[in-house]
């Protein structure tokens, strides 16, 4: 990092890359898109090892549970799909509404996925049921992204109302 020169180019997708998440404890790294994918890339080979065929808009964002394998992807339509990266395929999936989802993010366990929306909601659902647990109000306009610290006592999010707020 220090030299700060670019190291590899990776192609695969055909329309915007909006988001990417490393998967820990491997080589891999998850990226989500425009035009409507999840792929996994193997970072010393560059090679797509996955794609993630399901939503049916632009993908936002994706983001990985601490174990690496469980991926949660949100998209414009206000959908968010958990895949299963063992066995390749979507687990669940949950409608955050009819605003986009902008965000999202896992708690440290990975039970917990927080969703941060267009519509200046940020939604909580339990992974295992897709079942909304909460709603919290704040915000005056779209939330922009979510983020949990490391031991899952806080939330922060960030909106375009030019405000973050902490959640505890």
């Amino acid at each position: 990092m220090n030299v700060g020169k670019q190291r590899s180019t990776f192609r695969g997708h055909v329309d915007s890359v909006n988001g990417v998440a490393f998967q820990p404890f491997t080589n891999n790294f998850a990226t989500a898109s425009a035009d409507k994918t999840v792929s996994l890339w193997d970072i010393r080979s560059g090679l797509c090892t996955q794609t993630f065929y399901g939503h049916l808009n632009s993908v936002n964002h994706i983001t990985s549970t601490l174990r690496g394998d469980t991926l949660a992807s949100c998209d414009s339509d206000g959908i968010v799909k958990i895949w299963d990266i063992r066995m390749i395929k979507e687990r669940i999936q949950m409608d955050s509404g009819p605003y986009a989802a902008n965000s999202c993010a896992f708690d440290k366990s990975g039970q917990i996925i927080a969703v941060a929306c267009d519509d200046g909601l940020l939604k909580l659902y339990s992974e295992a049921e897709g079942k909304l647990e909460n709603q919290l109000r704040g915000h005056e306009d779209a939330i922009q992204d979510v983020k949990f610290d490391y031991n899952s006592k806080a939330l922060v999010t960030c909106s375009s109302d030019s405000s973050f707020f902490v959640w505890q």
